[in-house]
């Protein structure tokens, strides 16, 4: 009888970011990026000028967890996220561990996107969602071995999660989504009238 097993997996992680302890109040955190994107001139100005979709603090502010309290509190539940699923990696870290290298703020408005991307240098990367409208977008991740099937018919749309080239998780505020950072990932159009508000982020291995 033949056997078929599935082999090197591309996991992603899921829970609520509270989950374990802590508390952080959705709607603090969601005023918190707002008043921020606002008053960051140097990340507008950032935007505008790569034109990027609504805003993003990637490229202006560093230091949000020393800035604000509340940033703080989230990056310290990130580490125990990150730690539990570096563990179901079965990551051997020996004697180094992985710490959180950026945090950062995205906004995106109706009719913004954030095109495929990897993240080369970090080692986990991840999303918190902060306010997903309805009918806002998903995050789509993409099989890491897409550029090798070139000759590869395509697969049907019925087809097993595990086999689909391209697959859309749709999160919900308060959720925190982490993968390895090598796993292309992009964020279709949002089509709400309402802006998508997520918190990114990388660990590194140090």
């Amino acid at each position: 009888m033949p056997q078929i097993s599935s082999l090197f997996v591309t996991p992603l992680y899921r829970a609520a970011l509270v989950e374990g302890g802590g508390s952080i109040d959705p709607a603090e955190l969601a005023a918190s990026c707002i008043s921020i994107a606002e008053d960051d001139e140097a990340g507008q100005l950032w935007c505008e000028e790569n034109d990027f979709p609504g805003y993003t603090s990637y490229a202006s502010l560093t230091d949000l967890t020393w800035r604000f309290t509340i940033f703080a509190e989230v990056a310290k539940l990130l580490d125990g996220h990150v730690a539990r699923f570096a563990e179901a990696l079965g990551f051997d870290l020996g004697t180094r561990k992985l710490v959180l290298d950026d945090l950062w703020i995205n906004i995106l408005p109706e009719g913004g996107v954030h095109s495929g991307h990897l993240h080369p240098h970090s080692v986990i990367s991840g999303t918190t969602y902060v306010a997903m409208p309805e009918g806002t977008s998903a995050i789509k991740f993409e099989d890491p071995r897409l550029p090798m099937m070139m000759a590869a018919p395509p697969r049907r749309k019925d087809v097993a999660r595990e086999l689909k080239q391209f697959v859309y998780v749709t999160p919900e505020v308060g959720d925190v989504l982490l993968w390895e950072g090598w796993l292309r990932h992009e964020v279709p159009m949002n089509m709400s009238e309402e802006e998508r508000v997520s918190v990114s982020f990388n660990y590194r291995w140090e």
